[in-house]
């Protein structure tokens, strides 16, 4: 007859009893058996379900329902770009999100989002805006179209990134999570998980061990035109509560091909606070310029 299965998928004959509290093993010899307990439990997991367990851990770390309830966030603070890792710009920098009623399920390589970028002291004299599908550089002279590229850019950017994966994406069909490995960055150990979607798209999330919370991303892109490879890192580090229990990174650094390219430290970031429809819109009023060429 063969052995039966415990309720963690472990045969009966391997599984290790977990010690009552009132055991007469000494405390040091019940904390082996239960290191031991949960070694054999993760050992007979496979990889997909070891990565949805541990990216359900990281959402409760996040915030749990409190952040899928997130209906928008501003973060401000300053920003710099680099260009060969020498700084080619700062200032402030005010970024708006709003997410939008995504349909359950949500449709693969669909935007569910709308962001508002400003830049500078004075938030009218310079904003980016991604809505819709559309993307615009704002000015006093008008809206310009960004180029092609810049918005493809920005939405692979959005859908790799694992707090929208989180917010947006999750019960995509065939939204698939893999444990790869366990590996240490900056002294502490990270658990590594792939996420990968229906069109191919892959990201490698660097989860630490003790928070749960993302601590870094990378992905592969390539440029449509050259097909010039591309590797995007994004380190978040520096987390506080935002609301409600909801964690947020106040440092974004983000890296190409090991170059640093941006980052934003942020003073605030605040949640729900009912932004405006004009802020994700252009005015009716306002000129669409051309297109550069």
């Amino acid at each position: 007859m063969a052995p039966s299965d415990t309720g963690a998928g472990i045969p009966s004959h391997l599984a290790i009893p977990e010690p009552a509290a009132n055991s007469r093993y000494p405390t040091g010899v019940r904390v082996l058996l239960v290191f031991l307990l949960s070694l054999a439990a993760a050992l007979a997991q496979t990889p997909q379900e070891r990565g949805k367990r541990l990216i359900d851990q990281t959402l409760a770390a996040l915030g749990g329902d409190r952040f899928l309830a997130v209906q928008d966030r501003t973060e401000s603070g300053r920003a710099y770009s680099f260009y060969h890792e020498k700084l080619s710009g700062l200032g402030r920098a005010a970024i708006y999100t709003r997410y939008v009623q995504r349909p359950d399920p949500p449709v693969p390589g669909t935007l569910w989002v709308r962001e508002r970028q400003s830049f500078g002291p004075n938030e009218r004299s310079g904003a980016v805006l991604f809505a819709d599908g559309k993307g615009y550089q704002i000015t006093f002279r008008g809206a310009r179209p960004v180029p092609p590229e810049t918005l493809d850019r920005y939405q692979d950017s959005t859908l790799h990134n694992v707090f929208y994966i989180l917010r947006q994406r999750l019960g995509e069909p065939e939204l698939a999570f893999d444990y790869q490995d366990a590996d240490r960055i900056d002294n502490r150990i990270v658990d590594v998980v792939d996420i990968s979607d229906a069109d191919n798209r892959s990201v490698r999330v660097y989860l630490d061990r003790l928070t749960k919370l993302p601590v870094r991303q990378l992905y592969v892109r390539r440029d449509p035109k050259t097909r010039d490879r591309f590797e995007e890192v994004t380190i978040f580090a520096k987390y506080r509560d935002v609301g409600g229990g909801v964690q947020w990174p106040f440092d974004i650094q983000r890296f190409r091909n090991d170059e640093k390219i941006y980052e934003i430290y942020a003073d605030t970031v605040q949640i729900n606070q009912g932004l405006a429809q004009s802020l994700f819109t252009l005015p009716s009023t306002i000129q669409i310029l051309k297109p550069l060429k």
